[in-house]
């Protein structure tokens, strides 16, 4: 398979999940205890989006003082340890977050990215089931795209498929499964059904350099030399400075 990256579904890292609570002291401490944690991770969160992750980390470490059990910080908190590589505190954050809110679907499937990128499959595959079953989760298709692009880095195609076709049963025009589908057909040499699958994708999506550098493949491996050339005329058109438009220009 091409190397694919796995999606991370955004959350709003400037939102509080969930209510801030603690288990001790009078009404006003842990008002005011909440409101520091609040405060803190929201300059943590901030720091984290500008690429200030020792700013990050100091912050969200501050946040969790004033509350342990503050769930979206022990995520973001380990999305920071990754970008600092240390997976080891990152690991045991997102444990952590998933451990305080076992339902919470962004948390799950930010924990089962980092497991897979960490080559650990079957537990992520674990943490992306759980959090594909959550009910109601208007974003389960995101995550059953994930747990596709994981199997297929193990790789499990069988099983990858399963996943992008249980994301197109959950949403039937969802790009980002009909692309990896379309792609997972071409490398398993299918490419009817990949044609099939990227005309869907492009019919409704934002045609990148990388679908039709897709479709430039797929379209020789039929032997159709008219529509090859149409991507690739296309693809030099609309994105000259691409990767994909530099290796075309390359080898001609």
């Amino acid at each position: 398979m091409n190397n694919m990256k796995l999606l991370v579904l955004v959350f709003v890292l400037t939102t509080i999940a969930g209510c801030i609570s603690t288990s001790t002291g009078t009404e006003k401490t842990v008002r005011d205890d909440g409101a520091a944690a609040e405060q803190n991770f929201n300059l943590g969160a901030q720091y984290y989006h500008r690429g200030n992750y020792k700013f990050a980390k100091d912050r969200l470490l501050r946040a969790l003082s004033f509350n342990p059990k503050f769930a979206i910080a022990h995520s973001t908190l380990a999305l920071t340890y990754e970008k600092l590589e240390n997976n080891r505190l990152a690991a045991e954050h997102y444990e952590k977050a998933v451990r305080l809110e076992p339902k919470n679907i962004d948390v799950r499937n930010l924990f089962a990215v980092f497991l897979c990128n960490q080559r650990k499959f079957d537990e992520a595959k674990q943490q992306f089931d759980r959090a594909i079953s959550v009910r109601p989760n208007d974003n389960a298709h995101v995550m059953m795209t994930n747990a596709g692009v994981c199997l297929s880095n193990k790789p499990d195609l069988q099983l990858a498929e399963k996943y992008f076709r249980d994301a197109l049963e959950f949403k039937s025009s969802y790009g980002e499964a009909l692309i990896q589908l379309a792609s997972l057909k071409h490398e398993t040499g299918n490419d009817l059904h990949a044609r099939a699958f990227l005309q869907r994708y492009l019919a409704n999506n934002a045609q990148s350099a990388s679908a039709l550098y897709l479709g430039i493949k797929i379209e020789k491996a039929l032997g159709d030399d008219r529509a090859s050339t149409d991507y690739t005329n296309q693809l030099l058109r609309d994105h000259p400075n691409s990767l994909e438009a530099q290796y075309i220009v390359g080898i001609n």
